[in-house]
């Protein structure tokens, strides 16, 4: 089953861009990045050649000999089965992590032979570049973040014409109950299955929860793996006690992170190179509280404080032993975790839809909190997230009356309006987020 995924626009904006750099493409493990690269290169050029150098150790010898791009073309071309021929060839380097000077020839394909379209990948990049202490060449590429499928994406696979209606809207106003109820169903759906592909497909497949579960329980047990083969010895049961702590972070009504959640006595020069390396391998996103939402609103991060969540609500849900059934219950009572898979799916949304769009959070002598504020272009919007329908809750009067924004969003299963500022948005559209901005801004 095809999975249609924005990041393949990214790269075909790429690839006629005049002054293109090689990709390194970066993201959480089984999110498809390999499928992604190859599946771009069949579809927008004549050849596409792939070199994994986990595969294929014996590719680190032709780049430790030699930097000079054309000279690494002609040894490479010993290795594939299809001509390299510079704009009609995709290159692809996955696994790039395992060899470091293969990492480094970005920088000479950038500044010697720009001709050639370069991708590179690597399963848990970040983490092994500072295990390693490799050198990555900033500025000579174009790095670009990947994510688990959204619900953007899900919908167009599992409800092509309902997702046909939401992307063509060209006006803020009340959906049709019939749009409405379709959203609801697929978005619980969505937040059963997550955002891993294999996950979705065995969902949307209809191989039963059974099989859904069975994927990604799969897919934690790698990554408890992939602690083992990565991280210090030392290091291995402080980052599965930060990951599992998980579920009970954000099972609190103040979501902060806490450290004593981890272990009694836990202390963050204990544990913070730990929660770095789940960061750096893409499986949490690190949100920090702003002391006030000023312009430009990073130089108002408070470091000390944030809260964590999962890269993919499917993860998390797994994670924490949470039935299926009870996710599809639109009536279940779990208040404090169903807010949180709430925040976790709209974040998710949010952070794939720019990678300059930083989202944060904001509190008020711990009174009130909103749970997401972001800069969008001159604008400091905040944004609150109900579960369900229950939009009761001061905190974001208690942010519109000391701040006095010009807009502001409510995500919940309420349907779409704008009225005095607010606009009320149903959770599914959060991966619309950029397009209801631009239809305020355009149509105040």
């Amino acid at each position: 089953m095809r999975i249609e995924r924005d990041i393949i626009n990214k790269f075909k904006a790429w690839k006629d861009t005049p002054d293109r750099k090689p990709i390194l493409l970066r993201g959480a493990r089984q999110i498809g990045k390999t499928w992604a690269m190859e599946t771009f290169g069949k579809e927008c050029f004549k050849y596409c050649v792939k070199f994994d150098f986990d595969h294929q150790p014996e590719l680190k010898s032709v780049f430790q000999q030699t930097k000079d791009p054309q000279r690494l073309i002609k040894e490479l071309m010993l290795y594939c089965d299809q001509p390299i021929v510079a704009g009609e060839t995709l290159i692809i380097f996955d696994e790039i992590q395992e060899c470091e000077e293969a990492l480094n020839s970005l920088k000479y394909f950038c500044e010697e032979a720009p001709q050639y379209h370069v991708i590179a990948a690597g399963s848990l990049l970040g983490v092994a570049v500072k295990k390693r202490r490799m050198a990555v060449p900033v500025g000579k590429v174009k790095i670009i973040n990947m994510y688990p499928i959204t619900f953007k994406e899900f919908l167009q696979a599992s409800d092509i014409r309902t997702y046909e209606y939401i992307d063509s809207l060209e006006e803020i106003h009340h959906l049709p109950e019939i749009i409405m109820n379709k959203l609801r169903t697929e978005y619980r759906r969505y937040q059963v299955s997550g955002g891993m592909p294999e996950a979705v497909v065995a969902l949307l497949q209809n191989k039963g929860i059974g099989e859904v579960e069975s994927v990604l329980q799969a897919i934690l047990d790698l990554y408890e793996l992939d602690f083992a083969k990565y991280a210090e010895p030392r290091e291995i049961p402080r980052i599965h006690a930060v990951w599992h702590s998980l579920p009970a972070q954000l099972s609190k009504e103040n979501r902060k992170f806490v450290w004593k959640v981890i272990k009694t006595g836990a202390r963050s020069k204990d544990y913070e190179d730990a929660l770095m390396w789940l960061e750096d391998a893409g499986m949490i996103y690190r949100i920090f509280n702003i002391s006030k939402p000023g312009m430009p609103i990073s130089a108002y991060e408070e470091t000390d404080a944030f809260k964590v969540y999962a890269c993919d609500c499917g993860l998390l849900r797994r994670l924490a032993h949470l039935p299926a059934s009870v996710v599809t219950d639109p009536i279940a009572n779990y208040t404090e975790f169903k807010g949180a898979m709430a925040e976790n799916a709209v974040l998710q949304s949010i952070m794939s839809l720019s990678d300059n769009q930083k989202p944060y959070y904001w509190t008020s002598s711990a009174t009130a909190e909103v749970e997401f504020v972001i800069q969008w272009n001159a604008e400091i919007i905040p944004i609150e997230v109900k579960a369900e329908d229950n939009i009761s809750g001061s905190s974001l009067s208690v942010y519109t009356k000391k701040y006095e924004p010009h807009y502001r969003i409510r995500f919940s299963m309420l349907n779409l309006q704008f009225n005095a500022g607010l606009l009320s948005s149903p959770a599914p559209l959060a991966g619309w987020l950029n397009k209801l901005l631009s239809l305020l801004f355009t149509n105040p």
